[in-house]
């Protein structure tokens, strides 16, 4: 098992490179970045379909002539001596291979640099957004497992009634909305639209929180994590609670489960001391997964929407204004923890049935 888990660790490492590369390479080769940006605010232009004050500049390769050569739309009539002088500021002075190496040098020691627009250190932006991300992630998590675990069961107990039926045509139809067009709903008929208001519209607490009494914080807090974890819920737990249903089902038809009822055992004793640990082993295992999807994959178009400012707001608004520090900062952690949580899903996996073992995999 060391073996095994020692491999696994050891593996993380050239992984990463090469989904760094992959991302390094198809980001710092697309057009409109932060120096064509730049360029756009001199001549009051846009870029890539961004909207500007000034007009609209067509989309041209600067030829070059006796002196410089023009690489960047929207450069024409800017003195070439400024255009160097900007990409010496954003780091497009080096040649590509020589960027990555110093990327992936100073990323080899969390050193993310600073963003381009927010004049922060991006360990500093990370770390002030995560409070919001592993909120959402946490109370949707448990939710979603307190809903989908004990709805699974009984619907596996009750297979083919009418309870497993409607049951099974509710669950569909919340996993039909998307999230995001369920939280614009809850908007509308509690936030202050044509009907109740309620919940607070944005942020994760209120402007006076740091008057409040400790009470009165949990209170707020929650006041304001409502809406956009309902959202997260909804459209979250109808996947799980087909699997622990199909779990429990395929459990109870093997020969274990009539041995058990021969001997006497009533149906729960059948259930929760035979079935659960044995069907639950691959849900518990893929809890570090679903925990780390919804903390900063899933949660994006909510914090978008309830403007609360997590880590996936940032990797948005990030790809937005072309700020490659922050892009590649959120990429890193993102495929980073990815990563390490397959690894303690395996770790789970071994925790929940210590008859597995690694080392014949």
């Amino acid at each position: 098992m060391f073996f095994y888990f020692t491999k696994r660790v050891l593996l993380i490492i050239p992984t990463l490179f090469i989904i760094m590369l992959i991302n390094f390479m198809i980001i710092q080769t697309a057009p409109g970045g932060p120096v064509e940006r730049f360029l756009a605010q001199i001549n009051h232009t846009k870029v890539s379909g961004e909207v500007s004050s000034g007009g609209v500049v067509d989309i041209k390769n600067f030829n070059s002539d006796s002196s410089s050569s023009f690489k960047y739309q929207g450069a024409s009539g800017v003195d070439p001596e400024i255009i160097s002088k900007i990409e010496k500021l954003y780091g497009f002075d080096l040649p590509l291979w020589q960027r990555f190496w110093l990327m992936v040098k100073k990323f080899a020691t969390f050193d993310f640099g600073d963003s381009f627009y927010q004049d922060k250190k991006i360990t500093t932006l990370i770390l002030e957004k995560l409070p919001v991300s592993i909120s959402i992630g946490l109370w949707t998590t448990l939710l979603v497992y307190l809903i989908s675990i004990p709805l699974g069961i009984k619907k596996a107990i009750n297979d083919g009634s009418k309870f497993d039926l409607w049951s099974s045509s509710l669950v569909i139809f919340f996993h039909a909305i998307p999230s995001f067009l369920f939280a614009i709903l809850l908007i509308v008929l509690f936030s202050g639209g044509n009907f109740l208001n309620i919940f607070p519209l944005r942020g994760l607490v209120s402007e006076n929180f740091q008057e409040l009494n400790w009470w009165q914080k949990i209170g707020d807090y929650f006041w304001h994590m409502t809406l956009p974890i309902i959202a997260m819920v909804i459209g979250g737990f109808a996947s799980l609670t087909f699997f622990v249903k199909n779990s429990f089902i395929e459990e109870i038809n093997k020969q274990y489960v009539l041995s058990a009822y021969a001997k006497g055992l009533n149906q729960n004793q059948v259930l929760y001391r035979h079935v659960f640990r044995n069907a639950m082993m691959i849900v518990i295992a893929g809890l570090p997964s679903a925990l780390i999807a919804i903390l900063f994959t899933s949660s994006m178009l909510i914090e978008v929407i309830f403007s609360l400012d997590g880590m996936g707001f940032l990797g948005y608004e990030a790809a937005l204004s072309r700020d490659y520090p922050v892009m590649f900062a959120t990429l890193y952690i993102f495929t980073l923890l990815g990563l390490i949580t397959n690894i303690i899903s395996d770790l789970t996996y071994k925790i929940v049935d210590p008859r597995i073992n690694f080392n014949k995999l």
